[in-house]
């Protein structure tokens, strides 16, 4: 009974026997975008190629990959050659591949990595740039296709929403050569419409598809747009350019307009809670000012007025008798400071004052006399000048020399006839 059953080895065994003989699997030609990709450190790539609906995965060994011409890296679209054979330890089969070259899808995938790395080192990604959606606008703008599920999805979803708000659209090309351009032009028109906000976008696609939104003029066009604009580029896994660089992305067309419009029956729920806590605030304030009323009527000033006035005269009178104290004090301490001033014995004898100060300059004039240098002159002294400088020593002067001799009533002019110093007489 148990010899029916196989073994795991034996039954992987089979099937790797089978499919090595297979002809067809020998040299297979496969295109698909690598996954999990890994390097390992003995040369050797370890990945997976998948589509939209499978995966497998694939060995590249270090003899093969050093005929590659370009840098294998996760999200590249790929062509590769190899034969499918099954690997007996983990029980898959898996594709050796011998050759592997770039995909033109791949080639896109490599221009929008670059193009993006250019932009996010230029500051266009920046948080800083991007402008705040309005919360209630009034005039949306639509920048995609005239026809298709975007456009209705969009229209649908603001009319469910937001019915008071107006829409314009600006119909471009989504996809092909010519649409970069076409989407440049409506952004432009559409960004001098006088919009509160702008949903720029398309329904889903493959990569080529959508790839009119990595263009560079798109970019720059969007980022120097003054209407904050929404992206709204494919489905919620896909990502452009025009997606990092917008002010707000949106995963879907349909999402891209339910950011650009509130709910209008969350507004009237708000308004109706609104309008309940306004009334309950009114209700209060007329209570509080019916009990301040009532606490009014009942007050001693309100029922005796006359006493208010009478307490009000009573203070009157006594800041009255205050400041005439005040004064009549002011005026006694001035008439006592004249009387004082009065009875001052120097300006009853102004006289001694001037005595004082006259025999003061009587001393002054007799130190300035001593020191008169016209009273030494007078005598009998003389200054000597030679050219206007003080002659104080012989060595200053010589034979023939013009001095001036100033006396006590005049000046004498001389020449040097000749010249002694210390008893000897010299003729120089």
């Amino acid at each position: 009974m148990d010899d029916k059953y196989l073994s795991i080895t034996a039954i992987t065994r089979y099937i790797k026997h089978r499919m090595d003989g297979d002809p067809h699997l020998k040299n297979v030609y496969l295109r698909g975008e690598i996954s999990n990709f890994k390097s390992h450190s003995s040369g050797h790539m370890y990945f997976s190629l998948k589509d939209e609906n499978s995966i497998m995965k694939a060995i590249m060994f270090k003899g093969s990959t050093t005929s590659l011409t370009f840098e294998p890296k996760e999200g590249m679209k790929v062509l590769v050659t190899g034969s499918i054979r099954v690997y007996e330890a983990g029980g898959t089969y898996q594709i050796y591949v011998n050759e592997m070259q770039e995909d033109g899808i791949g080639n896109l995938y490599i221009a929008f990595e670059k193009l993006k790395k250019k932009l996010e080192e230029e500051g266009l990604f920046d948080t800083k740039y991007k402008k705040k959606i309005p919360k209630y606008p009034n005039r949306i703008g639509i920048v995609t296709a005239s026809t298709g599920a975007a456009i209705r999805d969009i229209l649908s979803t603001i009319e469910r929403r937001y019915p008071i708000c107006e829409t314009y659209l600006f119909p471009c090309l989504v996809q092909g050569e010519t649409a970069p351009q076409d989407i440049v032009r409506q952004i432009q028109k559409a960004d001098n419409y006088g919009l509160d906000v702008l949903i720029v976008g398309r329904g889903g696609g493959s990569f080529e598809d959508l790839n009119c939104f990595n263009d560079e003029g798109v970019a720059r066009t969007i980022f120097a747009c003054k209407t904050p604009v929404i992206s709204a580029v494919g489905h919620e896994v896909d990502f452009t350019i025009a997606d990092f660089v917008a002010d707000l992305r949106s995963p879907t067309p349909t999402g891209a307009a339910e950011m650009a419009v509130p709910n209008i029956l969350d507004l009237l729920n708000l308004v109706n809670q609104y309008k309940i806590r306004l009334n309950e605030a009114i209700l209060k304030k007329v209570k509080y000012l019916e009990l301040v009323m009532d606490g009014l009527k009942g007050s001693f000033v309100i029922k005796t007025p006359h006493m208010l006035f009478e307490q009000k005269r009573q203070t009157l009178d006594i800041y009255t008798e205050k400041l005439r104290d005040i004064l009549l004090k002011k005026i006694n301490d001035k008439k006592l400071l004249l009387g004082q001033i009065k009875k001052n014995r120097i300006l009853n004898h102004p006289s001694i004052l001037f005595e004082k100060h006259k025999l003061a300059l009587t001393k002054e004039m007799e130190k300035l006399e001593v020191l008169n240098p016209l009273a030494t002159l007078k005598r009998g002294y003389s200054i000597t000048y030679l050219e206007e400088k003080v002659i104080k020593d012989i060595q200053e002067v010589k034979k023939e020399d013009i001095l001036h001799i100033h006396l006590y009533n005049g000046i004498v002019t001389a020449k040097i006839m000749e010249v002694k110093e210390n008893g000897k007489k010299e003729n120089n």
